[in-house]
């Protein structure tokens, strides 16, 4: 099936950063490009990320201040448009699938360059989806999450390339779209893993509209306008190169400098606004833009290898017991609607399971005493001596998740379960989350606008954070993953819903966003398809 373009796209301490900060805030108007007059091409955007990147490797790249970087400084073969999440081109002009979905040719467009000045051709393709497909063992690169069942490439000439699968990878045409597939100039993807980390982003060679050119370990980064950049998929109004000259990115974990730098005119775009300040921020007059991550919600994994979760009543009276509405109202903004699925409501494949996540603290005491645990002295349940004493990390990407731990560590304490919420240290923390017994309860998120979203986060060969052990669910995820029927597909995701809701395996909070913040002579503000910031179209109006 061919598809042609669719529609048109609509850190460092606090006195560092203000030594850094130099941009001037005035002039009024939206963020809509049409609202505000004619774009204006050139200036610098100082834009405050929350978090220093870890890995531009693109399937490691999910973190997102790894992926708003990426987003930026790679193509893709198609592109993904956030609004109807309809597949479009980008480096491909068109594609076929054969019937069962093993089998993928795309048709590259001419003149497409790597920075470097390498062509992007076949060969370059076959070899970034070879290393993402398959990994490379002997660089550490590991094999992406986003594409499943994969097996070779081909390529037939300069300008077409064939890839094979060993069982149907009906997700493959929107994970060509991921930051998880950016593409990579040949000469990059022989880094190892380690050469993708911190301190190498300026040797991270892309196709992107900007090119990273300096990079201050840690606190800083300079993302540079690509002048001959000329492929932008074809649906977008804009083309050629980027409005802006430069992006100066500080890393500011401190809320209190990024709001305050915004407020007062010393940064232009933030990321990571919490949900305490939105109201600051839009009352002063700035923007506030809250675009859905469309995935797994954020939500708390139940690791039943763990003896005190084994029980399935146990687990069915965690759910019970934890109040998820009034962790939004006590904590968020009407921007993190509360969960009812494991999956996001606007996420493809999306079943309301809001029934089986009901608070209901009467019953998780009743399913508690019928699983024989028992008030102790200090109100903790108790059985065979052992006290119903749980850990979870607080999770550093995750929205104010100290908080959010700590609210529903009040909740289960109403019916007797300990939860104790530790700070998520460099130390023991890493392999401590590897653990059931040390990390009987994990929170996360992730975003994709795809099906496989699901299996990405349980399957014991991707992320596993139930650290499973299930092969029911395992079966359940393949078949998500490798059905090219779409409603078929749906149906499996749905089931998998099902499954997670009836065995009491998550406890879904909310449904997350990423919230930023933009100046009011900040224009051209847009995201892919799950919230990374997009800065092609973005341009200021200083005047």
């Amino acid at each position: 099936m061919s598809r042609p373009a669719a529609r048109a796209l609509a850190g460092v301490v606090a006195v560092a950063v203000a030594a850094s900060l130099t941009a001037c805030a005035s002039g009024a108007a939206s963020s809509d490009p049409q609202a505000a007059g004619d774009p204006v091409t050139g200036g610098t955007l100082t834009y405050l990320e929350h978090q220093t990147y870890t890995n531009l490797y693109p399937p490691q790249a999910g973190f997102y201040p790894n992926g708003g970087l990426v987003n930026n400084i790679a193509a893709r073969l198609t592109w993904q448009n956030p609004e109807t999440l309809e597949i479009e081109p980008w480096v491909a002009t068109e594609w076929t699938v054969n019937e069962d979905a093993t089998e993928y040719t795309f048709e590259l467009r001419d003149g497409v360059t790597f920075s470097d000045g390498t062509p992007l051709d076949a060969e370059a393709v076959a070899k970034n989806f070879d290393t993402y497909g398959l990994g490379n063992a002997d660089l550490g690169l590991t094999v992406s999450e986003a594409i499943n069942n994969y097996a070779s490439s081909e390529v037939v000439d300069d300008d077409t390339v064939t890839f094979r699968f060993s069982a149907p990878a009906p997700g493959f045409l929107q994970a060509t779209s991921t930051i998880n597939s950016g593409l990579l100039s040949p000469d990059t993807l022989d880094l190892t893993l380690e050469e993708f980390g911190a301190g190498n982003a300026t040797d991270i060679v892309g196709a992107g509209p900007f090119v990273i050119t300096d990079e201050k370990l840690g606190t800083e980064l300079t993302l540079a306008a690509r002048e001959d950049y000329d492929w932008a998929p074809p649906s977008f109004d804009h083309q050629g190169r980027a409005y802006l000259d430069e992006i100066h990115l500080i890393v500011t974990p401190e809320d209190s400098v990024r709001i305050g730098s915004l407020l007062a005119g010393q940064a232009d775009y933030i990321r990571y606004v919490q949900a305490f300040d939105e109201e600051r921020v839009a009352s002063a007059g700035f923007d506030v833009h809250a675009p859905q991550t469309r995935g797994v919600n954020n939500a708390l994994s139940l690791r039943f290898t763990n003896p005190l979760l084994s029980d399935i009543r146990v687990r069915q009276a965690l759910v019970a017991a934890v109040d998820a509405q009034e962790v939004v109202d006590t904590i968020f903004t009407e921007n993190y609607p509360v969960a009812t699925s494991a999956l996001s409501s606007s996420a493809v494949g999306y079943k309301d399971e809001s029934e089986s996540y009901t608070y209901d603290p009467e019953k998780a005491a009743t399913l508690l005493d019928e699983a024989g645990w028992t008030a102790g002295d200090d109100g903790i349940l108790e059985k065979d001596g052992e006290r119903l004493s749980l850990t979870v990390y607080e999770a550093a990407p995750q929205p104010l998740s100290k908080q959010t731990l700590e609210l529903v560590a009040q909740q289960l304490k109403e019916v007797g379960v300990e939860l104790t919420v530790k700070a998520a240290d460099a130390g023991t923390y890493a392999e401590d989350i590897k653990d059931p017994l040390k990390t009987p309860l994990y929170h996360s998120m992730v975003g994709r606008a795809d099906l496989d979203v699901i299996k990405s986060q349980y399957h014991t060969k991707n992320r596993n954070t139930l650290l499973s052990d299930d092969a029911e669910l395992d079966r359940l995820l393949e078949v998500v993953a490798s059905t090219p029927d779409p409603d078929e597909r749906i149906a499996a995701s749905q089931a998998v819903q099902d499954y997670l809701a009836e065995q009491a395996y998550v406890i879904p909070l909310f449904e997350e966003p990423q919230v930023y913040g933009t100046a009011p002579y900040v224009h051209g503000v847009e995201f892919e398809s799950v919230a990374r910031p997009l800065f092609y179209d973005v341009w200021l109006d200083k005047q």
